[in-house]
């Protein structure tokens, strides 16, 4: 080609390129006061708006064969320039794609809160066909450019009627990908997951960050992220705090003494929840549900609340106020333990007819004390010792 034809490429390219400025400019600072689109439009086609004018301005200035002076370069040159605009193409119908879907979600997060079960659930199912449809395309643009070579364009009658084996087999190959695929699509359309849903799973509580169709992203309350297979919803059971609502019951377990005055107690409670800002008016009480083998006596107070955020923090300053008043108000209810001890003697003479009781004393009077040391003779009830001397005879003359 001659200097005149690349300076006539060069404009054209120029003016798609202006073109795109052109509306640019226009979406940016006249239609993004009025329409709601334009903003999210600018923001993801901004790099390949421009890629698409370029290959389209190029496109329509190429010289035909019979303007080359070197033809052999032109059917490499129409075939590098057929795909480019496959590509450029693509590219910018998955952001136009993209941009529309986040003016979809951007208006439903307006309302995405924890109780908005509706607006979740559709921001759940239009990120999952986002992520297919732009499958889709990728696949359908990729097989476009494998066709313009003339070496691939043969095999495309082979694929189609080798198609049914080539399935079979790659669903064999590829059986636990497919599950998650299904599976994806199951939590996604059967409403079993959405996105800011908040789950436990394997005794991790956390948010649904992301949901695609082969792994769910939680984002964990110390701002950890756990990735988790589809297929494991589908083949375990989790717990869905917002699957109906997010108004959601707290407890409180607190262990004290038999002394507690429970009524006292209920009351302190209750002016405790009433005046707390996070208790969303429901219901709360104070029950004492069970008495423990240790001699100890387990009260539970229940709240409620209007999401679990809100839970959580109450229930840990209903359990702070819990602490401070028993110690302050009833220190003897805080938890103890009691031990009985029991003389021997007193077991004995409980158990014992009162002269079986002297004659084991008698007969016992060496053993030892029950404070450890050994038993005096001469202490022993049921005796008489006024007449025995040092040696423990009766005749006071040391035995001779």
């Amino acid at each position: 080609m001659d200097l005149l034809q690349w300076a006539g490429i060069l404009v054209s390219v120029l003016i798609a390129m202006g073109l795109v400025s052109i509306v640019h400019w226009l979406l940016t600072h006249q239609l993004s006061k009025v329409w709601r689109l334009a903003q999210h439009l600018v923001a993801r086609c901004r790099v390949s708006a421009y890629v698409a004018a370029a290959v389209v301005g190029v496109n329509i200035s190429m010289p035909s064969r019979s303007e080359m002076a070197d033809r052999s370069l032109y059917a490499p040159l129409l075939h590098a320039l057929e795909i480019a605009m496959i590509i450029g193409l693509t590219w910018l119908a998955t952001s136009i794609a993209y941009a529309i879907t986040d003016g979809v979600l951007a208006r439903l997060s307006v309302s995405n809160g924890d109780a908005d079960r509706r607006s979740r659930r559709l921001q759940t199912q239009v990120r999952l066909m986002r992520r297919i449809v732009t499958g889709i395309i990728v696949v359908i643009a990729t097989a476009a450019v494998l066709f313009t070579f003339e070496a691939v364009r043969p095999l495309g009658a082979g694929l189609l009627t080798s198609a049914g084996l080539i399935g079979i087999v790659a669903g064999i190959a590829a059986q636990s990908t497919l599950g998650n695929l299904f599976a994806g699509l199951q939590l996604t359309f059967g409403d079993a997951l959405r996105i800011n849903d908040i789950i436990v799973f394997d005794g991790e509580w956390g948010r649904v960050e992301e949901l695609s169709l082969t792994a769910v992203t939680l984002r964990l309350w110390d701002e950890r992220r756990l990735v988790i297979p589809v297929s494991q919803f589908t083949d375990n059971a989790f717990e869905n705090w917002t699957k109906q609502g997010t108004s959601i019951t707290g407890s409180v377990m607190i262990r004290v003494d038999w002394e507690v005055p429970i009524e006292e107690l209920r009351t302190a409670v209750g002016d405790f929840v009433t005046a707390h800002p996070l208790w969303d008016g429901r219901r709360w009480s104070l029950q004492a549900t069970d008495i423990l083998e240790g001699g100890l006596v387990e009260l539970r107070a229940v709240v409620t609340a209007a999401d679990s955020d809100a839970r959580w923090d109450i229930c840990c300053d209903l359990r702070e106020h819990l602490i401070s008043y028993i110690s302050t108000h009833y220190p003897q209810a805080l938890p103890r333990g009691r031990t009985e001890f029991i003389s021997a003697s007193e077991e004995d003479g409980a158990a014992l007819p009162p002269e079986l009781v002297r004659a084991a004393t008698v007969r016992g009077r060496y053993a030892q004390a029950p404070d450890g040391s050994l038993g005096d003779p001469k202490a022993a009830p049921g005796r008489d010792h006024s007449g025995e001397d040092g040696d423990g005879d009766s005749d006071g003359d040391g035995g001779d």
